[in-house]
């Protein structure tokens, strides 16, 4: 059974940090690619930050760059998106995505449940 499970939102300040986990089961972590994706109310979801199988490469939105940092480890079967200097407009609903897409055109994708961030004074 595929479950990821995220962790670690919350209330924060402005300005203030927070560091989300996800734990992954059931499925070979180490060959995914491992993602965050957040929705704000009334808007689309969008990709926050990705980080390769092997974690090299990490991606990030322009709007957090400089701010959050992803990383991963695989022996954990875990990934972590370290978030620094937030602002209100991070507040949202932070999903965890694992991605694996075959040669074969096979494409498995996961989500987990989301974990609420709010920054707010």
């Amino acid at each position: 059974q595929v479950q990821l499970v995220e962790s670690g939102g919350g209330l924060v300040q402005p300005g203030g940090s927070l560091r989300l986990s996800c734990a992954a089961s059931g499925f070979t972590f180490s060959m995914y690619t491992m993602s965050w994706y957040r929705q704000a109310p009334g808007k689309e979801r969008e990709l926050v930050a990705a980080i390769t199988s092997a974690g090299g490469s990490p991606n990030y939105a322009d709007s957090v760059k400089g701010r959050f940092t992803i990383s991963r480890d695989n022996a954990k079967k875990t990934v972590y998106l370290q978030m620094n200097s937030l602002k209100p407009e991070d507040t949202a609903v932070y999903f965890c995505n694992a991605d694996l897409r075959l040669n074969s055109g096979t494409i498995y994708d996961y989500w987990g449940q989301g974990t609420q961030v709010t920054v707010s004074s």
